[in-house]
């Protein structure tokens, strides 16, 4: 291999699958044994009706297809593929054509192509063009709706932290993160699992690529096998598309598998297959498919009696808990509650636009004392509800008094649970947002966080003028 051809050779990262349509069976076989040299998963076929059956039966990275054919032309292909497929679900598209004209290359490009060549080419620039098509596939909006999460960075990796219990979680997600190895993370809800999920991601060789989540308890039984798989058009009744699944759209990231003890022992079996074999099949496809994706999964639920308890497979259990990562609960470690009331504080006064210098020396001891059995989710809801509470420049006891479930096994002062009735502090809330606006209810809707339509339920629900 040249100089030129090794320096274009594309990494794992950037290898994808690539359908080639051309009707001239030399240049085809060419064309399709160079991108295969370039470690590319090539299907090339001689005719339109050949290429019309791979793109129902499977999803692919690239389309490269030559515009005159004689059963139809790659307008024509183009233009079907666009109007049956999503633009999240499309492959990106490249013409070849011995007959460019400037119509041709605008309405090839109206269509959807990324790009065209006009032949005669050189085989590298062909490799150069599906190289960066395949990058450009990688960075869509809808495969890297999580890598745009990552616009806040904290003290650790996103994580707010300073007990030696976190300190060691984070310092053995430092660890893990330089492997592919895939992680269990434990916790109880709220104690920012995917956060965790997301700092070994951020520190991975994997971290260009996308981190996807799903979780697998907020997705129907029913649904989830396609979700996290794919399918094919015509597999089900309303699949009326190819659709790639999550695992598809993690080739070469990371996948994050939340909930996973929520799993049906079916798709249980089918994911062992993916963590033994690296492949799956997406329904109704005959195709294998390969993916090369680290796996990150997470429960707050007790695996181990799950296996004894016969729902969960015992397999499975082992290969996804080869790295565990317990993350404590908060009230486990009360000594980074000041530090997270801090950040919080911080994050909502600045998204609200409320000049909230401090906070009280008693609602922090409130804040301290309290068990928080929602973890730290629970903590960031109550903070940025007393910041919209809150009617000075500070946030005092009576701010955030009420604002707590009532859940006497975890908490230490009996005055929090002297208000709390959930509907006058939903009043309240409004009642000040209204007042902090001046009755405008775009204004206090946007104070409160939430939609106008939502407030107008709540000023309906509670008969509020």
């Amino acid at each position: 291999m040249d100089a030129t051809r090794e320096a274009i050779r594309p990494t794992t990262a950037t290898r994808g699958s690539i359908l080639l349509v051309d009707d001239e069976e030399k240049i085809l076989r060419a064309l399709a044994r160079a991108l295969r040299d370039e470690g590319h998963d090539v299907v090339s076929v001689a005719s339109a009706r050949a290429a019309r059956q791979h793109l129902a039966e499977r999803s692919f990275d690239v389309f490269v297809v030559d515009n005159v054919m004689p059963e139809a032309s790659g307008l024509e292909l183009i233009r079907e593929l666009v109007l049956s497929t999503p633009e999240g679900d499309r492959p990106q598209i490249l013409m070849m054509t011995a007959h460019a004209t400037v119509e041709s290359a605008i309405e090839a490009m109206k269509l959807g192509a990324a790009d065209y060549l006009q032949k005669p080419f050189e085989i590298d620039e062909l490799l150069v063009h599906v190289r960066h098509a395949i990058e450009q596939q990688r960075i869509r909006p809808g495969y890297r709706y999580l890598i745009s999460e990552r616009d806040e960075e904290f003290n650790h990796y996103g994580v707010v932290a300073r007990s030696k219990v976190m300190i060691e979680v984070l310092r053995r997600v430092e660890r893990v993160a330089e492997t592919k190895s895939t992680v269990l993370i434990t916790g109880e809800t709220g104690t920012g699992k995917e956060l965790v999920a997301r700092a070994i991601h951020d520190r991975s060789a994997q971290r260009t690529m996308p981190l996807i989540k799903v979780n697998c308890a907020a997705i129907p039984e029913t649904l989830l096998e396609s979700e996290l798989f794919g399918h094919v058009r015509g597999a089900f009744t309303g699949a009326t598309a190819n659709k790639k699944g999550k695992f598809a759209l993690a080739d070469g990231g990371s996948i994050f598998l939340d909930e996973i003890g929520t799993m049906s022992q079916g798709l249980q079996a089918k994911l062992l297959r993916v963590l033994q074999e690296r492949e799956f099949e997406p329904l109704g496809a005959e195709r294998t498919e390969k993916v090369d994706v680290r796996v990150i999964a997470a429960t707050n639920r007790d695996l181990r009696q799950m296996v004894a308890d016969d729902r969960f497979q015992e397999d499975l259990f082992y290969r996804l808990n080869v790295i565990p990562i317990e993350i404590p609960p908060l009230r486990a470690r009360p000594e980074d509650i000041p530090l997270l009331v801090e950040h919080f504080v911080q994050k909502h006064r600045q998204r609200i636009g409320k000049r909230i210098e401090r906070v009280d020396p008693d609602a922090l001891a409130a804040l301290t004392g309290y068990g928080w059995p929602g973890n730290v989710r629970e903590l960031e809801n109550t903070l940025e509800r007393a910041v919209v509470l809150s009617s000075g420049s500070s946030i005092a006891v009576a701010d955030i008094i009420g604002l707590a479930p009532a859940r006497a096994e975890h908490s230490a002062l009996p005055s929090l649970r002297l208000h709390q009735n959930i509907e006058w502090v939903e009043r309240e809330t409004i009642r000040r947002a209204l007042d902090a606006s001046r009755g405008i209810k775009k204004d206090a809707a946007e104070l409160m966080g939430i939609s106008q339509r939502a407030l107008s339920y709540y000023l309906a629900k509670y008969k509020i003028d």
